[in-house]
């Protein structure tokens, strides 16, 4: 998909509008996204993280464990 319009455009209209960085928003619907697979698959969190775009397990465990104060495995566990 193209929007046909600059990055630091789209940026600053995003950060003006909603008042959160651009990646604020993308971090948030990954974490919405990873809860989901926790909870309702049998997937590794390896293979959850592969699937969201994580080159290292260990990158989305840190990220995951940042964004909720919590590790992949105690969220599925709880």
């Amino acid at each position: 998909m193209h929007l046909s319009i600059h990055v630091n455009h789209l940026n600053r209209s995003v950060r003006e509008h909603k008042g959160r960085p651009t990646t604020a928003h993308i971090a948030d619907r990954v974490i919405s996204e990873a809860k989901a697979l926790l909870q309702f698959t049998d997937w590794s969190i390896s293979e959850i993280a592969y699937a969201l775009g994580f080159d290292y397990p260990t990158h989305f465990n840190n990220f995951f464990k940042k964004m909720t104060a919590t590790t992949p495995r105690a969220f599925r566990s709880s």
